[in-house]
């Protein structure tokens, strides 16, 4: 009889997709017989349990799909580098509510201060959070809105875009682009305002933008969108890979004398 149930039970579980209360329902009853639990708080356990898991396999699926850089994690970001207002900014920006704003963050700063590695990081504990980040460099991101749009596809490739609570767009104008490049760019900025967040990063203040959307008119209205809501963190810092390299070249040097 004790089989008959088990059997029953497990496939009862099976066509609900419990996968882990299927998994770990008779330890949970073993553990709940010796602390004399109640059915509810059985039922509790194993529901927490579930959940727990679901939630841990939800934010691995969206870390996968984020294509974050795994190595630009607050972890291995060196906060002391960071001016005191950007730090505190970051303890801001992390508790994610600006996405609910649907604020932007616009990272400025010269090549190789940890803007890519800063915004990576803050995205990752997103990730965490449950919500759904997209990074892409802006040669990238460009070069598939373009595809989009020659096939036709622009708008629903637009629509795919806009499931995300924040793009991480990295390096605009690093990479010179066309007119039609920016065209494109612009359309994504357009379709993004004041419905989802923009993280980006770029070496050029807003004084050179106009190298990248090539008219003043186009540029006036691009900044215009990303500035009305956005906090801006300003990382006016030498290379850190810069820092690393002369580091790594005293310590050759004192092993060689």
């Amino acid at each position: 009889m004790k089989r008959k149930i088990g059997i029953e039970l497990t496939d009862c579980l099976k066509e609900l997709h419990l996968p882990t209360v299927r998994d770990c329902y008779k330890e949970q009853a073993d553990l709940a017989r010796r602390e004399s639990l109640s059915y509810e708080q059985y039922l509790l356990q194993l529901m927490e349990r579930e959940r727990e898991v679901r939630r841990q396999n939800r934010i691995i699926r969206l870390l996968k799909e984020s294509k974050l850089p795994l190595e630009k994690t607050l972890s291995t970001l060196d906060r002391k580098r960071l001016p005191r207002k950007i730090d505190a900014q970051i303890n801001v920006l992390l508790d994610g509510s600006f996405l609910d704003r649907t604020e932007n963050v616009l990272a400025f700063g010269n090549p190789g201060s940890g803007k890519t590695h800063l915004l990576c990081a803050i995205g990752y504990e997103l990730v965490q959070q449950g919500r759904r980040i997209l990074f892409k460099t802006c040669n990238l991101l460009v070069q598939e809105m373009l595809i989009a749009k020659r096939d036709l596809k622009l708008p629903r490739l637009l629509k795919q875009l806009s499931k995300y609570d924040a793009l991480i767009i990295d390096d605009l104008g690093y990479v010179q682009q066309n007119r039609a490049e920016m065209e494109v760019l612009f359309t994504l900025l357009a379709d993004r305002y004041e419905r989802g967040s923009v993280m980006l990063t770029s070496n050029l203040p807003f004084s050179q933008w106009e190298k990248i959307f090539k008219d003043p008119m186009t540029t006036a209205a691009a900044i215009d969108r990303l500035v009305h809501h956005s906090i801006i963190l300003e990382l006016n810092l030498s290379s850190y890979r810069l820092e690393e390299s002369k580091k790594q070249k005293r310590k050759i040097n004192i092993m060689q004398t």
